[in-house]
Formats: C-alpha cells, sequence, structure tokens
C-alpha cells in the first residue's frame, strides 16, 4: 500500500512519461498536424526564454511551443529545419497543479494543447473540444 509518506513529486524522466502519456491520448487528427514534434521536459525554462517571453519569475511560463506552424510552413521544408517542438516546464506546472484542484495529468494535457494549438492558430473552443476528447469527457 502507498502511503503518503513515500509520495515523491515526478522527476523529469516520470514527467516525460506523463506527456507521452498525455500526448498519446490526443485525437487522431490533432496528433497528425503533429508530425516530428518532439516532446522537451525542463524543470524551468532557459534564461533566454524567461526574458524573451518577459516573465517576471520562471514559474510564469508552464510551457512553450518552439518551430513552424502549419500556418508558417512553406510547402517544401527548409534544409537543416529543426523539428517542431514543445517545452514542458516541470517545475511551474507542478506548482500550478499544487494550486488548482485539476489533476496532473489534465493540467499537462492542457499545456502540450495549448502550446500546439495556438501556434496552429486553433480557437480555445476547439482546443478545448481536444482536451474534453482527450480526457475521455466527449463520445
Amino acid at each position: 500500500m502507498t502511503t503518503f509518506r513515500t509520495l515523491t513529486a515526478p522527476d523529469l524522466t516520470a514527467f516525460e512519461d506523463m506527456a507521452e502519456e498525455s500526448f498519446a491520448r490526443l485525437p487522431d487528427k490533432f496528433r497528425e498536424l503533429c508530425e516530428g514534434l518532439v516532446i522537451l521536459i525542463e524543470d524551468f525554462p532557459a534564461e533566454d526564454v524567461l526574458e524573451e517571453m518577459e516573465c517576471e519569475t520562471p514559474f510564469d511560463i508552464l510551457g512553450l511551443f518552439q518551430g513552424t506552424g502549419l500556418a508558417q510552413a512553406g510547402a517544401v521544408p527548409e534544409t537543416g529545419q529543426i523539428p517542431n517542438a514543445v517545452w514542458l516546464y516541470r517545475r511551474p506546472i507542478l506548482d500550478y497543479w499544487a494550486e488548482h484542484e485539476e489533476t496532473l495529468g489534465h493540467v499537462i494535457t492542457h499545456v502540450l494543447v495549448h502550446e500546439i494549438g495556438h501556434h496552429f492558430g486553433l480557437s480555445d473552443a476547439e482546443m478545448e473540444a481536444i482536451e474534453a476528447e482527450a480526457d475521455g469527457t466527449v463520445h
């Protein structure tokens, strides 16, 4: 039996596993938009990201999409183009989770969907529908 005395926050490896599971639960049509997407986990954003995003603290940003969205992509990929990536920041996500009444899996899915979705030009309503389908609340 697991007790609270043995529970710890998920480390980077466990967090990566959770992110991959969350991504796998997303609807097929949405994941197809993300062909070649790399999901990266770090404790905090890099200093240059914090400066560029004008964050007051490293806890101000939960995730970041870096790459070329569908609307910006050309007909032919550029040589040497790096893959699209979503950065999930473990410590800010854990902090957010601790302050809200949502499951950690839901928060991770929310960040993934919103980072990818905003970059691909999806509306908030479309992203909410994708999240609901991933959570199994839409039939």
